[in-house]
């Protein structure tokens, strides 16, 4: 007679991450690579640059097919920063990122084009307290390609809301970056396990790169 396995073997072995179905419309979801989080000079950056990288070309791909993009940034204001202070607390710089500061501008490498929002949020998820999920719904989506930063806060938190909202989730292991090696690769481990397909850069390219249909 077999060892029932234990949650941690089964969680190894397969028992968890199946495929979830590719969507029809997917929206390219561009999570927090503004100057704060891009610049070095920043006390809140990442190790973005390959991830910026990726993230050009995956928006070349989604414009060339007309499917959505949408990015989100973070800034506070003194009502803000009163709502989020719990959030704050945990990440004082946080408070760099004032309305109309440098920080709170999307990278010019991958900078939105006209007709593509910016979402403006307070918290991780780049569902909570914004209108992305009626855009998305609007715009007929039913998948979402998360990219950004960081992979263990933002990113996982966007990725979890939207399958929770009814969305086919993936995230491209390129695109994504973190401060911490081991919080990148355990988040991304987990997303596979129960939240999202996570794929090399060419699957998600030839994801966005297909037109949209009905």
């Amino acid at each position: 007679m077999s060892t029932p396995q234990t949650a941690e073997e089964a969680y190894r072995r397969g028992a968890f991450g199946g495929a979830q179905r590719t969507g029809r419309r997917p929206c390219l979801v561009v999570v927090d690579l503004n100057l704060g989080f891009t610049d070095p000079a920043s006390p809140l950056s990442c190790a973005t640059d390959p991830a910026v990288e990726a993230v050009r070309d995956l928006l070349t791909a989604a414009r060339s097919a007309g499917n959505p993009v949408v990015y989100t940034s973070i800034e506070y204001d003194d009502a803000a920063e009163r709502t989020a202070h719990a959030f704050v607390a945990k990440s004082p710089n946080l408070l760099l990122l004032r309305p109309g500061s440098r920080w709170t501008r999307i990278d010019p490498r991958i900078a939105p084009r006209p007709g593509e929002p910016v979402l403006t949020k307070l918290f991780a998820s780049a569902f909570f307290g914004t209108h992305l999920n009626a855009l998305l719904t609007a715009e007929r989506c039913d998948s979402v390609v998360v990219v950004g930063a960081s992979t263990s806060g933002c990113v996982r938190a966007t990725a979890v809301d939207a399958l929770q909202h009814g969305y086919s989730v993936v995230v491209p292991r390129d695109g994504v970056a973190d401060r911490a090696t081991d919080a990148h690769q355990g988040s991304l481990r987990d997303l596979q396990a129960k939240y999202a397909d996570v794929v090399d850069l060419p699957t998600a390219l030839a994801l966005l790169g297909r037109p949209p249909t009905t």
